[in-house]
């Protein structure tokens, strides 16, 4: 890794539809002094800003070059369908790619899911620029859009609406950047967005092991009960046992005054 200085502050590429604010807040907490500068850049653009080293990382979609880049999986979006608030889509919870068959389906120039089986139903007769100007279209009631759920609210409008869509590829979101350029700052940042705490991170936002708290005085040692009870017997057994030694009194009334009541017998002539 690099030494941290070189990057007095964090640079983040972001696409659209991906919203960082959560780990952005995390890193002011933990690492107040280093500013986290945010930049938007086109679906598209994601892997060319970390190539040419214009962001530090970036929450980009996949695929990327993996040779060139290391690339965490983060999560995948739900892939919905895009459509007038009328349209006779809207009747369904969920829409099959079968459904589609007789719609026009636009595929922006900037599109993240590839469909490496094909669009469902009929091409447009060119492709929309970009996804903005496709969801233009679709307000249009020209044809319909298959997105990524967040791109489909990133781009509401109030006479649209979307449907999931099942069995359609999905887009994955990753967190990118250049394996040359992996540094402390770059560690830290993986270690908010895989939720490490602050003492298990292993950027400088980890916290100094705390001091051995000195050993307590070692407390008087205090007699066991069972020893007290034992004692306790022992003395009563020397009280009884002492008794016992001495000789007893003679009772009143015994042999030792009958026989002095009786005196010496007397001869017999």
């Amino acid at each position: 890794m690099t030494d941290m200085q070189v990057n007095p502050s964090f640079r983040l590429a972001y696409v659209p539809g991906v919203t960082p604010g959560k780990w952005v807040r995390v890193w002011s907490e933990r690492l107040p002094d280093v500013p986290l500068d945010l930049l938007a850049v086109p679906a598209g653009d994601g892997e060319a800003t970390l190539r040419e080293g214009t962001a530090d990382a970036g929450l980009v979609r996949l695929p990327v070059d993996r040779d060139v880049l290391s690339a965490i999986p983060l999560y995948a979006e739900t892939t919905v369908v895009v459509f007038p608030k009328d349209h006779w889509l809207a009747a369904a919870e969920e829409v099959a790619l079968g459904d589609l068959a007789e719609e026009v389906v636009f595929h922006p120039l900037d599109d993240t899911l590839g469909w490496p089986g094909g669009l469902p139903g009929r091409p447009a007769i060119e492709r929309p620029a970009s996804t903005a100007d496709a969801v233009e279209l679709v307000a249009a009631n020209v044809g319909v859009l298959l997105v990524p759920q967040s791109l489909a609210r990133l781009h509401h409008r109030k006479d649209l609406t979307f449907r999931p869509v099942a069995e359609a590829p999905q887009s994955q979101v990753a967190l990118a950047w250049l394996e040359e350029r992996t540094t402390d700052l770059v560690e830290e940042f993986i270690g908010i967005v895989r939720g490490r705490t602050v003492n298990s991170s292993r950027g400088r936002g980890a916290q100094p092991a705390a001091e051995p708290q000195k050993a307590a005085a070692p407390r008087k040692s205090q007699p066991q009960k069972g020893g007290q009870q034992k004692s306790g017997q022992q003395k009563a057994g020397q009280h009884k046992g002492g008794q016992q030694k001495g000789r007893p009194k003679p009772a009143a009334g015994g042999r030792g005054a009958a026989a002095a009541k009786r005196g010496k017998p007397k001869r017999r002539s």
